[in-house]
């Protein structure tokens, strides 16, 4: 099963930020950056905080729903976009219709896994602020032009131009919905990927170091056997 683009006219001169919010103190923060982004002439920006949804999937799909901006960043709550000019640069990569999705960081071929870390070749770029003092710059390949094609994006920043349902069906949590739209996406013929980042990163993660959670195994599974036979891992 695949899911499909859902068929509405959607406004080309809008883009919307979705979050599921269960921190008002991040939200507020997150906000704080993305209130200061530079928006285009003829372009308008809309917020959409979810709060109280049941998994990332849902959550996503409420916030997709109530907007009709062509334009949508799902992004966590404790992502700082720090990219002045992000609705700028995001206009010039979707120029190309046939680009659905744009991440920060991901690979290039899931791994027999089906976690986009694992892969052989990983691209794009986040500073990870997970303590106060420890600050890391994530830096992995850079693509040689403007942006590079991946199979995976991580979802603490996700763009898209067409509105593709999250599978609420199978992601009832909050693990492996990233990796799940990528596929999506590719399913239904479009491209995603990642920006060039080498002159600076776009977002600030800052993540609470903590476990894997024991339910990401069991999307891990889900995800396999959803999407395990359309995967061509490099060796």
């Amino acid at each position: 099963m695949k899911t499909e683009r859902i068929e509405r006219t959607l406004d080309p001169q809008k883009v919307a930020f979705i979050t599921c919010v269960n921190s008002d103190d991040w939200y507020s923060e997150c906000r704080r950056y993305l209130e200061s982004l530079r928006v285009p002439d003829g372009m308008t920006v809309e917020f959409h905080p979810v709060r109280g949804a049941a998994s990332m999937c849902a959550g996503y799909n409420a916030g997709m729903m109530a907007s009709d901006a062509k334009y949508k960043v799902y992004l966590h709550q404790d992502t700082l976009v720090v990219n002045k000019h992000l609705i700028r640069d995001l206009l010039r990569i979707f120029a190309d219709p046939a680009i659905g999705l744009v991440g920060v960081i991901g690979c290039r071929s899931l791994p027999r896994t089906g976690v986009w870390w694992d892969g052989m070749r990983t691209y794009g770029r986040v500073l990870h602020a997970c303590e106060p003092e420890s600050v890391v710059d994530s830096h992995c390949m850079e693509p040689e032009g403007a942006y590079q094609e991946v199979e995976a994006c991580d979802g603490l920043f996700l763009a898209t131009q067409v509105d593709l349902r999250w599978r609420d069906d199978l992601f009832t949590g909050w693990h492996l919905y990233d990796t799940s739209e990528c596929m999506e996406m590719q399913r239904q013929g479009y491209r995603v990927v990642i920006p060039n980042q080498s002159a600076d990163f776009w977002c600030i993660h800052c993540p609470k170091e903590k476990p894997l959670a024991t339910s990401y195994k069991r999307y891990q599974k889900a995800f396999l056997r959803e999407y395990g036979a359309e995967l061509h891992p490099e060796v």
